[in-house]
């Protein structure tokens, strides 16, 4: 009864010294400090297409694109840059409601770095409920506007609890780039080591179609899974903030 007794002793205590060992995964999540920038994926074998300044009159198309190869994306949505955002939530639900990641790129996509406190919060929160009224959730993840993050910006991403992405190859599509010098880019970056999170924009046709296209093939001929931002950082679960958020009944800005 004695050794029994030790032995069950024993059993506890091993127990308890193997749920004192944290979860690798669980410990690299916790090194997503709010506030502070990433722009590049925490593990090899994957690529994470994301696009910025949607929704636009391509969102649509691009969902049914992504979802035609069996890949997922992550749109960095506004809120006003071309045209409400209500007016395009049809194409913003279907691109949540299909598993892609739809993150926050400000409401007005202002330079952030010259702004008060008070007015990024705004800035923030807007596109917070935007995304409530329209699928229900609240974004963890956000790019900010021309990749600018002095003045407050990332005090404020901190107190809001924001993950900030930026990122490790531009496509160049806004300054002018061919999807032919966009496709140089990822190829002189090449397929190994940890896996790229591009800049790139929804308000391109041919990025939305010939360089997406050729992102597809080029990741399956190395072997590059697509994914999620959130998915290529092992925090396929924390791409929403959690708790459950009311509508406000608002369908205009």
């Amino acid at each position: 009864m004695l050794f029994e007794s030790a032995l069950a002793t024993f059993a506890f205590a091993l127990c308890a010294s193997a749920r004192a060992v944290p979860n690798p995964v669980e410990v690299f999540k916790r090194a997503h400090t709010a506030g502070t920038v990433i722009n590049k994926c925490s593990k090899p074998g994957v690529l994470a297409l994301a696009y910025d300044d949607g929704p636009y009159q391509y969102t649509s198309s691009l969902v049914d694109t992504l979802d035609a190869a069996g890949v997922k994306g992550t749109f960095f949505l506004t809120g006003t840059l071309y045209g409400c955002i209500y007016n395009q939530k049809a194409a913003v639900k279907k691109a949540f409601d299909a598993g892609h990641q739809v993150a926050s790129h400000t409401w007005t996509h202002p330079h952030m770095g010259s702004m008060s406190a008070a007015q990024i919060q705004s800035e923030m929160e807007k596109v917070e409920q935007a995304f409530v009224n329209i699928f229900g959730r609240k974004p963890q993840y956000m790019r900010p506007p021309y990749l600018e993050t002095g003045g407050q910006f990332l005090s404020v991403m901190k107190t809001m609890n924001y993950t900030v992405i930026t990122d490790d190859v531009d496509a160049g599509d806004w300054n002018n780039q061919t999807p032919q010098q966009s496709q140089q880019k990822f190829q002189q970056a090449g397929a190994g080591g940890n896996g790229h999170i591009p800049l790139m924009h929804e308000t391109y046709q041919g990025t939305v179609t010939t360089l997406t296209t050729w992102l597809i093939n080029w990741a399956k001929t190395n072997n590059l899974k697509i994914v999620t931002v959130a998915e290529c950082l092992d925090d396929a679960d924390g791409a929403y903030k959690p708790g459950t958020f009311p509508s406000n009944g608002q369908t205009a800005c």
